[in-house]
């Protein structure tokens, strides 16, 4: 198995994928100002 991470990927990657997941934010500290945590955001 290979796993690969990252956005907006091909059709033709999707194609050949046996799982092809989808993220999405619902909501976030970010949404509100809160700026990023070392360790947790970057």
């Amino acid at each position: 198995e290979i796993i690969m991470t990252g956005h907006n990927p091909s059709q033709k990657m999707i194609d050949l994928c046996d799982y092809v997941t989808e993220f999405k934010k619902i909501k976030h500290p970010y949404d509100r100002g809160i700026t990023g945590r070392i360790g947790v955001e970057f």
